[in-house]
């Protein structure tokens, strides 16, 4: 009798553990940015999250080039392709919609941020922010079907 509890208990936890995982990568795939300037493409290395920037709608300048990361703070980066950079970086799953502890990185100004993401249906709700998260920017990434 002991055995067989033991083993329902065991069985239950790994469901659990399974269904917890798969709720966690539901944020996984491509996310469009609400100008519909780009599109960010999230995937998980080990059980953290990431994002890298997979599409642009304008990916080159005037002159045909690759536009480039010129506004980056290092600047061995900054003759790096915007195309393909990591903008979302090291965020956990809280276990409630929530993937936090990361922070996103802003093309636009070179700057990162620290970040907290919600996940309501098909929007991702990304809140960039400096010290606490009352001082910063929020958008709603919707994903790309």
């Amino acid at each position: 009798m002991i055995k067989k509890t033991c083993i329902a208990l065991l069985f239950t936890m790994v469901c659990a553990l399974t269904a917890s995982a798969q709720k966690a990568d539901a944020i996984l795939g491509k996310w469009i940015n609400p100008s519909g300037e780009g599109q960010v493409l999230i995937f998980k290395k080990g059980n953290k999250y990431f994002g890298k920037l997979a599409w642009m709608k304008e990916p080159n300048d005037a002159s045909g080039n690759p536009k480039l990361d010129a506004l980056n703070p290092d600047k061995a980066l900054q003759s790096r392709p915007k195309l393909g950079i990591e903008l979302l970086k090291n965020f956990t799953f809280d276990g409630d919609d929530v993937y936090e502890d990361g922070t996103i990185y802003d093309p636009k100004s070179g700057k990162t941020y620290s970040c907290k993401m919600t996940l309501k249906g098909d929007i991702l709700k990304i809140r960039g922010y400096i010290g606490i998260s009352l001082f910063g920017r929020s958008e709603n990434w919707a994903r790309v079907k």
